[in-house]
């Protein structure tokens, strides 16, 4: 989110259009998220988990995901789940949530034993 003064109303208007990070702010975020690869504007992690483990680990973080707001594609293949995540809202740029998400999907992926 960023403040801007309005040239047509003198006040303060915040935006809720997330800010994208810079390339070094992206780096060092994703230095933090062992497993995570950037690949464009997003970040990716696949984790080895049994099918069945798979589809319950997709569960718990889409719930996860639909309290904070902030979602990830997902790709459920026989022995592995795969996280795409980037910010639609900021023009598919990496955002603070991102991470955010991330940290909570290493989480969520380390308690159902995914690797």
């Amino acid at each position: 989110m960023s403040e801007a003064l309005s040239s047509v109303t003198g006040r303060v208007e915040v935006s809720t259009v997330p800010t994208p990070l810079s390339e070094e702010e992206i780096a060092s975020r994703l230095a933090e998220r062992p497993g995570w690869r950037r690949a464009g504007d997003e970040i990716t992690r696949t984790f080895a988990i049994r099918y069945h483990g798979g589809v319950a680990l997709i569960v718990h973080v889409a719930d996860v995901e639909r309290l904070i707001g902030h979602h990830a594609d997902i790709d459920l293949r026989w022995g592995s789940v795969r996280f795409a995540i980037t910010t639609h809202d900021a023009g598919n740029k990496l955002t603070a949530a991102d991470f955010d998400l991330a940290e909570r999907i290493d989480a969520i992926a380390a308690a159902h034993g995914a690797r």
